[in-house]
């Protein structure tokens, strides 16, 4: 049989693996350094705590976990015969693997709100998985690096992570712009257009204006059946015009439209006192930006990096109602997300990964035979206490084998300990980036470290 991958998936090497520590641990440093601790919750959840939060299109993509046994023994004849998959998968599956980690964090936060001291601030590092079309920067599993207040509904939530997005790219040397816009903008514009009813279909629409443009947009909308005197009311939409344009049109529209004056409220709430701390060039009112995620209710965020062409790498927003799906009601939430595989990929691409990310091996000594090896090991064991790299190459072969292996793990320092070092008390050391060979005494070898 021969081996392969199922798609979506990645294997992952040294040099990579350190190179995904390096932007995790960034992430972790400054996760920590804004108050938040650290969570974990399990890689699949009950079905029915993940369908019905991410939108029709979300509740597609979900990985569901056939029940174990003879799952179809129980199932109902005419639900099988008539090939209804929905009817199917509920009787066929119980459990599915995390869509995303906002969920699971709001079931653990209904089921522990008695015990929690809020706000209460958290981070998960965890992958999630996607039945997605996999494409670059687009995978079936993948990481998450999530931070989300529960709580509070300050808008000094938004501002912090507003910081927090541009403080860790800027440590990742990452150039970046940050979009926002208000669910309950998008709201009132429904209600302005007179398709609240619709407001799913046109702001899963609206968010792919980047991706089909105006005329593709149009043409989705049309096919769901929202009215030409709608789309023309926001055609203003698809107009290039500046923010501060854009925000006086909104005022003007929601005259009479109360959800709609309370999202720009909060848009420019946050927008000013951005620009106070500094913060003006890299947040940018962006009205067509939906992130087509049923649960947002106020601010929603979006990051993409300068340079390069590729997706966002990163999200969030506010999620007020997200737990009372959970009977836990009054706990509000804002909460972002960073895209690790594709901040890897713009830092690849950028260059920004430093030249040596993988660790090398500081010693690795020479097998020489029995007496020689236990002799190395007992060295190498005094060594890996004083928190420092050493092998000893496991087979008494030709030294060809030895220098071949070396070269290949780019080995830091080579050790010969034979039977002269031995009966002199010596151990001979070769660098093997500037060629230089010595011999000294053990302990004066030990006592550098």
């Amino acid at each position: 049989m021969k081996p392969g991958l199922a798609k979506g998936t990645r294997d992952f090497s040294a040099e990579e693996i350190q190179r995904r520590r390096l932007i995790i641990q960034t992430l972790q440093n400054n996760f920590e350094n804004f108050g938040f601790q650290p969570l974990e919750t399990p890689s699949f959840e009950n079905l029915s705590t993940l369908t019905g939060k991410y939108g029709e299109e979300g509740d597609r993509l979900i990985f569901k976990i056939l029940n174990s046994g003879d799952f179809a023994a129980k199932t109902n004849d005419e639900f099988w015969n008539r090939k209804d998959s929905q009817k199917l998968t509920k009787e066929i599956s119980e459990k599915a693997l995390r869509y995303d980690l906002t969920v699971p964090f709001a079931r653990y936060v209904a089921m522990n709100h008695g015990q929690l001291n809020f706000p209460f601030k958290r981070y998960q590092i965890q992958p999630v998985w996607r039945a997605d079309r996999p494409q670059k920067g687009r995978y079936r599993e993948f990481l998450q690096c999530d931070a989300d207040v529960v709580g509070s509904t300050s808008l000094w939530q938004e501002v912090e992570l507003v910081q927090l997005y541009l403080k860790s790219f800027q440590d990742l040397k990452v150039p970046v712009q940050i979009n926002i816009n208000n669910r309950k903008i998008l709201t009132g514009l429904a209600e302005y257009a007179n398709i609240p009813e619709q407001i799913i279909d046109f702001t899963v629409a609206l968010d792919k204006l980047d991706k089909i443009g105006k005329d593709g947009v149009i043409k989705e909308l049309l096919s769901k059946d929202i009215a030409e005197e709608a789309i023309e009311k926001l055609s203003f939409l698809f107009e290039n015009k500046s923010q501060i344009e854009v925000l006086e049109l909104l005022k003007i529209y929601f005259a009479d439209v109360e959800i709609g004056k309370k999202g720009v409220e909060e848009l420019e709430f946050v927008l000013e006192n951005c620009k106070k701390l500094g913060i003006e060039n890299e947040l940018v009112f962006d009205i067509t930006l939906a992130r087509g995620l049923d649960y947002y209710t106020g601010a929603i965020l979006e990051v993409k990096a300068h340079n390069v062409q590729m997706g966002s790498v990163g999200g969030g927003g506010r999620y007020d109602n997200l737990t009372e799906v959970f009977g836990v009601k009054n706990v509000p939430g804002i909460g972002i997300s960073f895209g690790l595989d594709r901040i890897y990929l713009v830092m690849e691409e950028l260059n920004l990964f430093p030249k040596d990310s993988v660790q090398k091996l500081q010693y690795l000594f020479a097998n020489y035979g029995e007496k020689e090896a236990f002799e190395s090991l007992k060295i190498i064991q005094n060594l890996r206490e004083k928190n420092i790299s050493a092998e000893l190459y496991p087979d008494a072969e030709k030294m060809k084998k030895f220098f071949n292996y070396s070269e290949k793990r780019g080995v830091e320092n080579l050790v010969f300990l034979g039977e002269e070092e031995i009966a002199a008390g010596n151990i001979t050391i070769k660098n093997q980036l500037n060629g230089e060979q010595k011999t000294i005494s053990q302990n004066e070898f030990l006592a550098q470290f």
